[in-house]
């Protein structure tokens, strides 16, 4: 695959496109710091940052965004999520089990809020990273500067604001009051919602409940450590006990990364793929709308899309879940065994020609 066609998708200017199906939770009071810290996989520390809510199994709930608000007069925090329907339950209804006798107050201000995204900007150079690898093979970004409270936080310090660090290039993330554009729209392009999600796919960033299925997603497994939403040196969270332990002794078995689907191969040149989410394994795709651009997939419909098992493995892989817009770039989740095999080009996606009678197109 060579790298021109696809760096020609990444926009260079300065940009800012509307996130859509974001929810926000507003969480205030004396206790909010503390009440947050102790539940989200992130040190809170009254700066934004970027996190994740870990089932006490050590799987995803939600991952979220992280903003401040002025206090007023007590501590005031900005939660953005993905309020998709899913097996976890509501942000809003997980956060309320563990209110108990904290100073807290929680309430859903979505209908005050848009999100938007920000990106085509220079990178300060004071946020650049170095990144830490552990011998399960999870990483951690190192940031310059940012170790002691004095110094400015890797996700910014400005209220409604945060610095995307996911991956370098993110951007910001703003949140606008409804109905208004951000500021920067007056010297930056304004583009479309689905301009933002191929801006994420193509720097391989997964969000949400589409990408990072609750309940059933671990969160090395879904790069959360290499987009810094996990502490793995902080004090004790919900979800930690698993978590660390796989840091320090486990294996990482799954990445997902952003791919690129061929419509060629040399046995059937004209071959075209569909991703058709299903049940398991696909479950992980969300579900696709034809009418909308970025779930349009190409012809034939009957098409199912598949890993291919070659001569250097006996067992048939199991199918990566990949989710893709028209573009046909997408992320895919892989086991980094095959993965590495990719590398000497021996792994493979491949979509048999015949309709659902085809008995590998059934097999899962």
């Amino acid at each position: 695959m060579h790298s021109g066609p696809l760096r020609t998708l990444l926009r260079a200017t300065p940009s800012v496109a509307p996130v859509p199906n974001r929810a926000v939770l507003a969480v205030s009071g004396s206790d909010a710091t503390s009440f947050l810290n102790g539940l989200l996989a992130n040190s809170v520390q009254g700066r934004p940052s970027y996190s994740v809510f870990l089932h006490p199994q050590g799987r995803v709930h939600h991952d979220v965004f992280l903003f401040t608000a002025p206090a007023s007069p007590s501590p005031t925090y900005f939660i953005e999520h993905d309020p998709s329907p899913s097996e976890s339950p509501t942000l809003l209804t997980l956060l309320k089990r563990f209110v108990l006798r904290s100073k807290v107050r929680i309430r859903d201000v979505t209908p005050e809020w848009d999100v938007w995204a920000a990106w085509g900007e220079p990178e300060s150079a004071d946020t650049k990273r170095a990144w830490h690898w552990a011998a399960s093979g999870a990483v951690e970004p190192v940031w310059p500067n940012t170790q002691a409270d004095t110094q400015p936080s890797p996700w910014g310090t400005e209220h409604h604001v945060l610095l995307d660090r996911r991956a370098p290039g993110m951007g910001r993330r703003l949140l606008v009051r409804k109905g208004d554009r951000p500021q920067d729209a007056s010297t930056h392009d304004v583009l479309p919602a689905d301009a933002y999600l191929l801006h994420r796919i193509m720097h391989g960033v997964p969000e949400g409940s589409a990408d990072i299925q609750p309940l059933h997603a671990f969160p090395i497994e879904s790069n959360l450590d290499v987009m810094g939403g996990l502490d793995f040196r902080k004090g004790c969270y919900v979800g930690q006990e698993l978590t660390v332990r796989t840091y320090h002794t486990g294996v990482i078995r799954k990445r997902i990364l952003p791919v690129t689907l061929s419509t060629t191969s040399a046995t059937h040149p004209s071959l075209h793929i569909l991703i058709k989410p299903s049940c398991d394994p696909f479950a992980r795709c969300g579900t696709v709308n034809p009418n909308t651009p970025f779930t349009r997939h190409i012809h034939p419909p009957h098409v199912d899309c598949h890993a291919v098992r070659g001569p250097w493995d006996s067992r048939r892989p199991r199918s990566p879940p990949i989710r893709t817009p028209a573009t046909r770039r997408g992320l895919a989740c892989g086991r980094t065994r095959h993965l590495q095999r990719e590398h000497v080009g021996k792994w493979c996606l491949g979509g048999p020609i015949g309709g659902p009678s085809n008995p590998r197109a059934r097999r899962r």
